[in-house]
């Protein structure tokens, strides 16, 4: 088979190393982690380049439903294969019923990997700019958008995020020759959980669903595949994703405000 990978690149490492393993044909094209700031624009990238090729035979998503970024994709060119999950760490712990586990046990965690430390530190929360001047422009956006009460609100959150949080988790997956990497950050990640109080736990990583990922092994209870001609939605239970005929429209967001999420 002939897949193409689109990826988010925190997932940079786990990706490549499995598709270089891959008995398949793979091609791969990582987008900005960035771009995760506004599902929209994430979307539309990601469309973009399930748009641009022929020839392959699948197009293989490495997000998850991701604040429904991964939500509302079109199969123009070829089947869509998108993981069931909520966000990314469903990926990283290797199943959805660890992360719904995880989550049982502290769902106030700040999830760090090695592919989020390298790409965007540790101390930039998901949906910001750390600088003085990023903040001045985005408090400007907000009068602009939504008044100047609704804007002080709106960075008072900005500035708060982590009070949102009560426990950092560093997921190490392992990979060869990443020893010394993985050492130095988690403990970046144990440092970031004492200054903001949270408790820190590490836990391992599992890398199954990167692996049957790109060797094309899609089980329909981890993963969607959808037809040429299909949509990707939402499905509200426990398959998190399903696919249409019927090309449901993008719900608008009467706001855009900051996400406080993981990945």
């Amino acid at each position: 088979m002939k897949l193409k990978v689109i990826a988010c690149d925190v997932l940079f490492r786990e990706i490549s190393y499995w598709a270089a393993q891959s008995p398949h044909i793979i091609d791969t094209r990582f987008l900005r982690r960035e771009l995760h700031n506004d599902p929209d624009d994430l979307r539309a990238e990601i469309q973009s380049e399930i748009d641009r090729d022929e020839g392959y035979d699948a197009i293989v998503l490495g997000y998850a439903l991701c604040s429904n970024a991964g939500a509302y994709l079109r199969a123009t060119r070829a089947p869509l294969v998108l993981p069931r999950g909520h966000d990314c760490i469903t990926l990283f712990l290797g199943s959805r019923q660890r992360y719904d586990a995880s989550f049982s046990q502290d769902p106030g965690t700040y999830y760090y990997t090695t592919g989020w430390i390298e790409r965007a530190g540790t101390r930039v929360e998901r949906t910001t700019e750390e600088s003085d001047a990023a903040q001045g422009g985005i408090y400007q956006d907000y009068v602009t958008r939504f008044g100047e009460d609704s804007a002080k609100y709106l960075m008072e959150t900005l500035h708060t995020w982590w009070k949102n949080y009560t426990r950092a988790a560093f997921i190490g997956m392992g990979l060869p020759l990443r020893e010394r990497f993985e050492a130095r950050a988690r403990k970046q990640s144990a440092e970031v959980a004492r200054e903001y109080g949270w408790d820190f736990q590490e836990l391992s990583g599992d890398q199954r669903l990167f692996s049957l990922l790109v060797d094309a092994n899609w089980d329909e209870s981890e993963f969607l595949v959808a037809p040429v001609g299909t949509q990707i939605v939402p499905s509200y239970d426990d398959g998190v994703v399903r696919a249409t005929t019927e090309h449901e429209p993008i719900p608008p967001r009467a706001k855009r405000i900051l996400r406080v999420e993981t990945l």
